[in-house]
């Protein structure tokens, strides 16, 4: 009788399991990361939505590119406005439904396809131990002595590195390729993608490292440690958007639907900062976290809208290339 009942209880347990709705989110590979905002965007959206969120981590383009209308994505997550252009370009998403009245950005956001749900500003990060007299200007920094040594990431496989080029092509314009080859004799070495660059930083490996102005937040609130903080610069910073999209033909309308309504939440906007170390896209600054508002921000921001960005990426790549290799 006990073993019946046991295997009665199995086969109700599969049935629950089955009968529970999947969403299935793409995002970038830090989301499911141990530090990523993965474990507190699943948690905080299942206790409201009856349902299973499954993230699949990768890289978005690609493979939107590859799978077309076979995704299996319900939702993307984590396209910045560099990049948003080739997604659009798919066909897959569907209008986000959401107001872009109620955003909080620096600047301003039109697009009723891809939803932003966090921003920060690219920046150099670097370290008050190793570094006495840190670069007041972009300008400045190009003049370092060459034995402080910084690491970047490759644009043609890193969002923040694609947003380095478009910077430094934002500052120095005509003069980047002679920007790049100023900056050259500092750069340690380029890596495929942000996480490597940073753990080689607090490794010790290297003085200063591309990252964003909200990186030593994590420093300070999580780590107690203030000797990490970014290299604010008058000549501006570029702005870096993450955006959420709903795939047209998803299976689960409705809770797509409630996943683009939930990032709006103010539950989910008030854990951005401790969860995924950067800004709010719809939150008040005046209701930013404890400390928050006081972490030092570029007066500056330096934006391409997606057209720009889109037109000006094989340049700024190609100038970077060119000099880096050399």
């Amino acid at each position: 009788m006990r073993r019946t009942l046991i295997t009665a209880g199995i086969v109700l347990a599969s049935q629950a399991a089955a009968e529970t709705p999947v969403l299935t989110v793409y995002a970038g590979d830090y989301f499911t990361s141990e530090w990523g905002p993965g474990p507190m965007i699943e948690t905080g959206f299942e206790e409201i939505c009856g349902c299973d969120l499954q993230f699949s981590t990768g890289d978005l383009v690609p493979r939107l590119l590859l799978e077309g209308a076979r995704t299996k994505a319900d939702v993307v997550m984590g396209l910045t406005s560099d990049v948003t252009s080739k997604a659009r370009a798919t066909g897959l998403f569907a209008p986000h439904g959401q107001d872009n009245g109620a955003l909080t950005l620096p600047v301003d956001w039109t697009d009723d396809t891809f939803l932003p749900f966090n921003y920060g500003h690219a920046a150099f990060v670097y370290n008050t131990a190793t570094v006495a007299n840190p670069p007041a200007s972009f300008e400045a920094m190009l003049d370092m002595p060459d034995d402080v040594k910084i690491v970047i990431q490759d644009p043609r496989t890193s969002l923040s590195g694609l947003a380095l080029v478009l910077w430094v092509q934002s500052v120095f314009g005509d003069d980047a390729g002679a920007a790049w080859e100023k900056l050259a004799p500092n750069i340690l070495t380029v890596t495929k993608d942000w996480s490597a660059s940073y753990g080689m930083f607090t490794d010790g490996e290297a003085d200063m490292v591309l990252s964003y102005t909200t990186s030593p937040a994590y420093h300070m609130f999580a780590e107690d440690d203030f000797t990490r903080k970014a290299a604010i610069f008058p000549e501006g910073h570029y702005f870096m958007v993450e955006t959420v999209g709903k795939i047209a033909a998803t299976d689960q309308p409705e809770l797509a639907d409630a996943f683009m309504a939930y990032v709006m939440s103010e539950s989910f906007q008030s854990s951005i900062p401790q969860a995924n170390w950067s800004l709010p896209s719809a939150l008040p600054q005046d209701q930013w976290p404890e400390g928050w508002a006081q972490l030092p921000l570029p007066d500056k921001v330096l934006f391409y809208s997606e057209a720009d960005a889109t037109a000006l990426q094989a340049e700024a790549i190609e100038t970077w290339r060119a000099a880096l290799s050399q």
